[in-house]
């Protein structure tokens, strides 16, 4: 708890440094969201197994021809997943997230992928098995829905990480929906950040196993500790990112820093892995701004 809560005080000081740089900067902010998309797109589809490398996902989305065959579900799961993103963080701010946003997201999802399932709960006798457990039956999934949503708004007080992390672990508990489950919760924790005045998060794919692990402690002890990690994390790397931006600062690779200043780069990554040192992970790549203090 005292850890959840040193990262919380972390969070809401980088918040405050991103609010004060980011003024007057609408037009920088705007090009740091929309680069930011082909990298959403390819962590959170690569966690669902998609076979797309990132240079590929983004000459899908540029419409550039690839090298080898890529089969149509793969196309529309980058092309559909990029509106989905980039129209969360037009609309965010604006409307409030409820049963019907959530349909509405999972329509843009699934078109011209399953269109008989998209914008829809799951009815009749489709189950699904998530883990090792069955999820709810289709009748109870518009309740437990609600019963999810109105925890998550009755808890506006509460640390941002612990609710975006139950909300997260609720919602694929219920895995409401035939498919794309992953990616509507993954851009579910988006919405209601950007919502709340939080950035929003890219949960890496090179961090799917820890991923989870999260969901096997929740399904078993109903713990969140694990998530919290995750979303505290993928936070702080966020605004450890944009600020690198705003603020002016030059943006190298960790590798050319620790040369630049003879520090160790093993010593350097475990300490991004950290996030004791404002190091953000941008295309798979380490960087920091050469005057972040270490």
């Amino acid at each position: 708890m005292t850890k959840t809560l040193s990262v919380y005080q972390k969070i809401n000081s980088l918040r405050e440094r991103y609010y004060a740089a980011s003024v007057g900067k609408q037009s920088l902010l705007k090009l740091l969201s929309e680069t930011e998309v082909a990298e959403q797109v390819y962590n959170s589809n690569a966690i669902e197994n998609s076979t797309l490398s990132l240079e590929e996902t983004e000459k899908i989305l540029l419409q550039i021809d690839l090298d080898r065959y890529i089969s149509e579900r793969e196309i529309f799961e980058a092309k559909n997943l990029a509106r989905v993103v980039a129209y969360i963080d037009a609309k965010a701010k604006d409307q409030e997230f409820n049963i019907e946003m959530m349909l509405l997201l999972h329509k843009m999802l699934i078109a011209n992928i399953r269109d008989d399932i998209a914008g829809r709960f799951r009815k009749d006798d489709e189950w699904v098995k998530v883990a090792n457990h069955i999820a709810p039956g289709p009748k109870e999934v518009p309740g437990k829905i609600e019963t999810m949503l109105s925890k998550y708004h009755a808890s506006n007080h509460e640390n941002i990480i612990k609710r975006i992390a139950l909300l997260h672990l609720s919602f694929e508990h219920i895995h409401p929906f035939v498919d794309g489950n992953g990616r509507i919760g993954r851009v579910l924790n988006n919405y209601m950040l950007i919502r709340e005045g939080f950035v929003p998060v890219n949960i890496k794919f090179i961090d799917r196993k820890m991923y989870y692990e999260a969901f096997k402690e929740f399904d078993a002890t109903g713990d969140t500790t694990v998530m919290e990690g995750i979303v505290g994390k993928a936070l702080t790397n966020s605004y450890y990112k944009r600020l690198a931006y705003l603020e002016g600062k030059e943006i190298i690779t960790l590798s050319d820093y620790s040369k630049k200043n003879k520090i160790s780069h093993s010593n350097l990554i475990n300490k991004a892995n950290r996030q004791t040192i404002e190091a953000f992970l941008e295309k798979g790549v380490w960087k920091i701004g050469i005057t972040a203090i270490l």
